[in-house]
């Protein structure tokens, strides 16, 4: 039995086609089974800012599997233990919250590999090792495991080099939400000193050797990273599409209804 092919890790590593993601906060497998054959190249499982749980997102991987999205997962925090779990029920791509230097980017790292090389708990027959017939799967899991650091703030930005230098980062996520309120614009990721440091911060991941990504619903601000150089985005999110969606469907009845 041979491990899955990471296809999202081969294509940001190769320089291959800008990979396209979705957001996913509903929290559900069936939501997950419907977007993952959307045409997405991947799906961000979210648990830092959804009511997730492990074996909520357990069922959700299952549910990717039927689909071409590859799924990704955030984790709640740069914690080893949340890592560990999630690496065991077969999440092959993480997406490690507020990494603010690279110590931490060095912790996230750890948390991903066996000893000598990190600090992962072994266990005989997880998913990940579809239950023990991956016999050699601690000697190379490691191959399709991709590490990806979220920057939210001013000093993550200014730390960018030394991140991207940790042996075992393959990927750094500007987090354009977190970063706007850090700099004063909280809500307002459009901003000029926002988008500014959004643009400088893409080039200096890319010219660091690593893959730079973001998440923004903003089409024309999605475009400007884009051609700033970005490898993977994440153009939406399933909540905004079901509110907004529904939010657009309601008014073309309500506001055309006769008065009462």
């Amino acid at each position: 039995m041979n491990l899955p092919i990471n296809r999202f890790k081969r294509a940001i590593k190769s320089g291959g086609p800008l990979q396209v993601g979705l957001w996913s906060g509903l929290s559900n497998n069936v939501t997950v089974e419907v977007l993952a054959n959307a045409g997405f190249d991947w799906l961000l499982l979210d648990t830092e800012h959804s009511p997730n749980e492990l074996p909520m997102v357990f069922s959700q991987l299952q549910a990717a599997v039927l689909g071409t999205a590859h799924p990704i997962v955030r984790p709640p925090w740069n914690d080893t233990v949340t890592i560990k779990r999630y690496l065991d029920i077969g999440v092959q791509t993480l997406l490690i919250p507020f990494v603010q230097d690279a110590d931490e980017a060095r912790q996230a790292v750890a948390a991903t590999r066996y000893p000598p090389l990190g600090v992962r708990g072994y266990s005989a027959a997880a998913r990940a090792s579809d239950y023990g017939r991956v016999k050699d799967y601690p000697k190379v899991c490691e191959d399709e495991l991709c590490v990806l650091v979220q920057v939210e703030t001013p000093h993550a930005l200014s730390n960018i080099e030394a991140i991207a230098a940790v042996e075992g980062v393959d990927g750094i996520f500007i987090g354009p939400g977190d970063l706007s309120a850090a700099m004063g614009h909280i809500g307002n990721p459009k901003h000029p000193e926002v988008v500014a440091a959004i643009q400088d911060a893409i080039g200096r991941i890319r010219a660091s050797g690593v893959a730079a990504g973001i998440l923004t619903g903003d089409e024309a601000l999605a475009r400007l990273c884009i051609e700033a150089g970005c490898n993977y985005i994440a153009v939406g999110s399933d909540i905004s599409i079901l509110a907004r969606g529904a939010e657009v469907l309601a008014a073309r009845f309500t506001q055309a209804r006769p008065d009462a």
